[in-house]
């Protein structure tokens, strides 16, 4: 049977995955592009391995990555890869085990194929629009818990105001951290926050087809390929709380927004 499109695409993200495993014993050369923001030179040449791999398989699609110059040309594409090359870069500097390739393929703004690799972890995720999310071969589905009170929610510590949530492990990578509630390991992630849309493109269509919620932090659709390529927060749930997840964390949102 000839390869599926998700399929070569899943193959790019592994070879892209095992080119940053192999590299991270490695005395690799790493700095900040910002306070807080670190980045390392496999970061780079991942990307440079994904975008050599995916533009051949897709001549026609845009291109959007952390680490490439953006080009605004991506907005008159109807398809667009969408990608981190090392997405929980702290985690992968540090030698821990919370981060993931990333890769999304989105088609008029909403993503049609996601994969996450994660080979310090030996996890691959894959989905493919209306043909359901999996892990390793097993197909996910979210959680069935329709109260806030006790969900799980990976983070390192809980506010005062969220003590009803149970705190779960944190990887340093997002996609992961959403990827998460897609395979019922958690019930909630929330940033109030805006945030950059490679950051999880990818992950929103593992929680679609896991039967999850994904919206940005206020409940609204997502959209990608956007020209500023971000959205303000994002919040994933088990389908039965995401409604009470939005009217708990409105003000907190709406606070947030408006801050400088």
């Amino acid at each position: 049977m000839a390869d599926t499109l998700l399929d070569r695409v899943a193959a790019i993200a592994g070879e892209a995955a095992t080119l940053a495993h192999a590299c991270a014993a490695t005395d690799f050369q790493r700095w900040e592009k910002a306070p807080g923001n670190p980045v390392c030179e496999v970061d780079l040449a991942v990307d440079a391995l994904l975008r050599e791999r995916l533009t051949a398989l897709l001549p026609d699609a845009g291109w959007l990555s952390e680490e490439s110059a953006d080009d605004p040309a991506r907005l008159a594409r109807r398809r667009v890869w969408i990608v981190d090359p090392i997405d929980g870069t702290r985690d992968y500097i540090r030698g821990r085990p919370g981060w993931a390739v990333s890769v999304a393929l989105v088609e008029d703004g909403q993503p049609v194929l996601g994969v996450l690799d994660a080979p310090a972890r030996h996890e691959r995720w894959r989905a493919a629009a209306g043909e359901g999310a999996w892990r390793n071969g097993v197909r996910l589905a979210a959680g069935g818990i329709d109260r806030l009170a006790g969900a799980r929610t990976p983070v390192d510590a809980l506010p005062k105001a969220d003590r009803d949530l149970v705190a779960v492990a944190k990887p340093n990578s997002i996609a992961l951290r959403m990827a998460m509630v897609a395979a019922d390991e958690a019930d909630l992630l929330a940033t109030l926050r805006w945030g950059n849309e490679w950051d999880v493109a990818a992950a929103v269509l593992l929680l679609r087809e896991a039967g999850a919620a994904a919206t940005d932090a206020l409940g609204k659709p997502l959209r990608f390929n956007t020209p500023r390529a971000q959205a303000f927060g994002v919040l994933a749930t088990a389908p039965g709380i995401h409604a009470a997840a939005v009217e708990r964390l409105r003000p907190r949102a709406i606070a947030a927004l408006g801050k400088p």
